[in-house]
């Protein structure tokens, strides 16, 4: 398994980068806000990757984070959902919002992206949000998840202190999405407390 590609970029289009590594040069298909985070053609880069074959093809998938890759595998790992619905996905949402999204059970979020449609959305949200529930209450982010906890966002240690106060992780999550992601814990915390208490 090729875990992660360091090395010169010689191609880079919207969905596409080549990447050559020790004489070879390595095709993956990349979310749309990696291909555009990457340096120029000709700068070094790394890339997280994930590989899927079938009987007729085999395909290298990469992510500019492990957060973002382990979030891609725990989206195929659904039914009906293949990499290029998981691509299509994490063109639109970043990790931590597809966190929020299936913490709050909001599935409408996932409909912004190109193939997903109403029932598939409500099935991810609906077997992803044990995982994710799981790695919140524990204080860890989505690419976390099945694995070694690591620093987390704002907005999960957020979620994780709410959770401690004895708010389920999806009313955590609902009321922590009001806030800007930016803000220092403390403040998304003040924020989020008022916002349920208003709702209670």
């Amino acid at each position: 398994m090729i875990y992660c590609l360091n090395g010169t970029v010689i191609k880079k289009t919207l969905d596409l980068v080549v990447i050559s590594c020790g004489g070879v040069g390595y095709q993956m298909l990349v979310p749309s806000s990696v291909a555009s985070a990457l340096p120029a053609v000709g700068q070094q880069a790394t890339l997280f990757t994930e590989m899927h074959v079938t009987e007729n093809d085999v395909t290298l998938y990469g992510f500019d984070s492990e957060e973002q890759k382990a979030c891609f595998k725990l989206l195929t790992g659904v039914s009906g959902v293949g990499p290029k619905v998981g691509i299509a996905i994490l063109n639109v949402l970043t990790p931590e919002k597809i966190t929020l999204a299936i913490s709050a059970g909001d599935h409408k979020a996932f409909t912004a992206a190109n193939g997903v449609g109403p029932k598939l959305a409500q099935r991810i949200t609906l077997e992803l949000k044990d995982k994710v529930s799981k790695g919140l209450a524990e204080g860890i982010g989505f690419g976390d998840v099945g694995q070694v906890p690591g620093a987390s966002s704002n907005m999960t240690q957020a979620i994780a202190a709410l959770s401690s106060l004895g708010y389920s992780p999806s009313e955590a999550a609902a009321a922590v999405s009001k806030a800007d992601e930016t803000l220092p814990v403390e403040e998304i915390i003040k924020i989020a407390l008022r916002s349920m208490a208003k709702g209670r």
